[in-house]
């Protein structure tokens, strides 16, 4: 028996939900699939945003002969009989789920038809191309991101489902804890749906019985709308006002969430943003943190998030390293820049190289003549930093305070 949520997968653009910045009148794709121009590009996003079923209406849309892969489930022979095809048709849109984990060989197989436009690839992933995907796939690639479905997005898709349910029986507030549940995955919410219709007699799903299917609290922060702003801007003010046990309480909610990504990419903003120079081994540890989540996964990944965010609360705060970067690229904005002194410029013979003195300082002039004298960075006040200032100031008699 087919599953809801693949009988639901949209034959056409018109018919993919959310997405309104890439399909829809006068919208990217909408556009190439209309000139019948599509490029290769890679799709990323969060799971059940839609990734695959925007694939599937693509190549629908445009008739084409298609094959659809997976990068670790299939081999390379199974790309060779793709390139065939290819060769046989004309061309040949590819579509490879988990195109993140594509090895070196399939790389290397494909990498000559899709440069040559044999081959029209559209990769799927759910992990931030940019860190994840090979820059030689990436240099021949646009790359598209799938926002995450609001809670709206999501009750348009369960009323689209019900009208397939036969003799189905339910209200709007049972859709809406259906579509809050499933925290922006369409295709968990038709799972979820699915279930219920089956698992009762009468046919009938009322909040009620969803609760008895799905036990797991709803928390309502749509990634879409303010909620979710709201819940990430709690923790990092939390974390920043040294408070840990709100600090806990959000990571808490992140988690519960099951929203991995938003928690990896804040902690690392925070560790430099309100951390810096006050603590500046917490950096590395954050990363240290992440790939150990990673690695094991929920729910274990819990305990290294726990712990790194207790540090993060804990530790003293210092923003004097990026403000003083900020002063900076408010002069280059506003143009107060002058140019490179000459002593300083790649071929110059006047150039005084400062290991050749005393504690590898010589006093000379760095900034352009128009900023000279210009101090962007202000210390704070904390331990670390007051200590690297001093012995700063001690290496190179600077007697000016900030």
């Amino acid at each position: 028996m087919e599953i809801l949520a693949n009988k639901m997968r949209p034959n056409s653009l018109k018919e993919i939900i959310g997405q309104e910045h890439l399909v829809g009148e006068g919208k990217i794709l909408t556009n190439l699939v209309k000139q019948k121009h599509l490029c290769s590009m890679i799709l990323y996003g969060h799971p059940g945003t839609g990734k695959t079923s925007l694939a599937n209406a693509i190549v629908k849309e445009l008739n084409l002969k298609a094959r659809f892969l997976n990068a670790t489930i299939n081999k390379k022979e199974d790309f060779d009989i793709a390139i065939e095809e290819a060769k046989m048709y004309g061309d040949l849109i590819l579509v490879v789920d988990e195109i993140h984990r594509m090895n070196k060989d399939k790389q290397d197989l494909l990498l000559p038809h899709i440069e040559s436009g044999l081959i029209i690839l559209i990769g799927l992933t759910t992990s931030n191309p940019y860190h994840k995907i090979n820059p030689a796939i990436r240099s021949r690639v646009q790359i598209f991101e799938l926002k995450d479905l609001t809670t709206t997005d999501i009750i348009k898709g369960l009323t689209r489902a019900c009208d397939s349910l036969e003799n189905i029986k339910i209200d709007n507030d049972s859709l809406k804890f259906i579509a809050e549940a499933a925290n922006g995955d369409v295709r968990s919410a038709m799972n979820l749906l699915e279930t219920a219709y089956y698992a009762s007699e009468t046919k009938e799903i009322t909040k009620d019985f969803l609760k008895t299917i799905h036990t797991k609290p709803v928390f309502i922060h749509d990634k879409n709308e303010d909620g979710h702003y709201d819940l990430l801007s709690a923790f990092q003010k939390s974390i920043r006002g040294s408070d840990i046990d709100a600090s806990l309480h959000y990571l808490g909610r992140l988690i519960e969430a099951g929203d991995l990504d938003s928690i990896y990419r804040r902690m690392s903003v925070i560790a430099y943003e309100d951390i810096g120079l006050a603590n500046p081994a917490i950096g590395p540890k954050v990363m240290a943190a992440i790939e150990a989540a990673e690695r094991i996964g929920l729910p274990e990944a819990r305990i290294p998030l726990g712990t790194i965010i207790t540090e993060m609360a804990l530790s003293p705060k210092s923003n004097s390293a990026h403000i003083a970067l900020d002063a900076a690229l408010n002069d280059i904005k506003k143009g107060n820049i002058g140019p490179i002194p000459n002593h300083i410029k790649s071929n110059s013979t006047n150039y005084l190289y400062p290991h050749n003195y005393q504690n590898a300082y010589i006093k000379q002039e760095y900034l352009p003549v128009n900023l000279k004298g210009k101090k962007y960075f202000q210390p704070k006040n904390n331990k670390y930093e007051t200590s690297l200032y001093n012995a700063w100031k001690e290496r190179t008699g600077e007697k000016n305070e900030y």
